[in-house]
């Protein structure tokens, strides 16, 4: 399993966390910060519909609109991302 940067990666106690200090799990929102994202090569190059994912997060791959990364991104399990993926490459044109 590759090992991912979490230094710049606000914690937080999560509200499913009990008050007496025990029991407690810690969550992050900005989790994606960690994020190496890039063009899908299923992009077109024109400049429109332009489609980021991020490969570098282990077990779930993040998916945003490059042209509006600040709308937050869709977190895909990587063996989902896979079979659609998959999927679309071997989709056949529709006839």
């Amino acid at each position: 399993m590759r090992a991912i940067d979490l230094s710049n990666v606000t914690w937080r106690a999560s509200s499913y966390s009990n008050s007496d200090g025990g029991e407690c799990v810690e969550v992050s929102d900005d989790l994606l910060c960690a994020a190496d994202w890039r063009k899908s090569s299923y992009s077109n190059s024109d400049g429109g519909q332009c489609l980021e994912v991020a490969d570098n997060l282990p077990s779930v791959v993040p998916v945003r609109d490059s042209k509006a990364p600040a709308r937050g991104a869709l977190v895909f399990r990587a063996s989902t991302w896979v079979a659609f993926v998959s999927g679309i490459k071997h989709e056949s044109p529709l006839g």
